[in-house]
C-alpha cells in the first residue's frame, strides 16, 4: 500500500474522531503557516506549539488543558495575521470538542 510521509496504515483500530479532526486541522495550519512569505515575531512560538498540538494528536489522547493553552499560545502568535485565520478557526473547534475533561461539550 502507498502511504504519504507521516501517514500510518490503519489497522482497525478505533481512533477517537476528535483526534482524527484536530490532527488534520493543525495539519492544515502547519502548511499555511509553512506557506506564509511574511515574517513576524512570534512565528517561532507558533511553530512550535503547532508541533506540540501535532505530537499530542499522535499520541491520540491529548489532555484537554495542554490543548487549551497550546491554542492560546498559537492564537496570540499569528492572531494578527488574517491570511491564517480560517486556519486558526479550524484548530479552535478541534480543540474545543475536547471539552473541559476530554469528553465532548454538551449541547446547551
Amino acid at each position: 500500500m502507498l502511504r504519504s510521509i507521516g501517514q500510518r496504515a490503519v489497522t482497525g483500530s478505533f481512533e477517537d474522531p476528535r483526534v482524527t479532526e484536530l490532527r488534520a486541522a493543525v495539519s492544515r495550519l502547519r502548511r499555511q503557516l509553512a506557506a506564509f512569505p511574511g515574517e513576524f515575531p512570534d512565528r517561532a512560538i507558533a511553530e512550535d506549539e503547532l508541533a506540540a498540538l501535532a505530537a499530542m494528536a499522535a499520541t491520540g489522547t491529548p489532555e484537554p488543558r495542554r490543548l487549551r493553552r497550546s491554542l492560546l499560545l498559537v492564537a496570540s502568535s499569528i492572531g494578527s495575521v488574517s491570511a491564517l485565520t480560517d486556519a486558526l478557526a479550524g484548530v479552535r473547534e478541534a480543540v474545543e470538542t475536547f471539552g473541559e475533561f476530554g469528553e465532548p461539550p454538551h449541547p446547551g
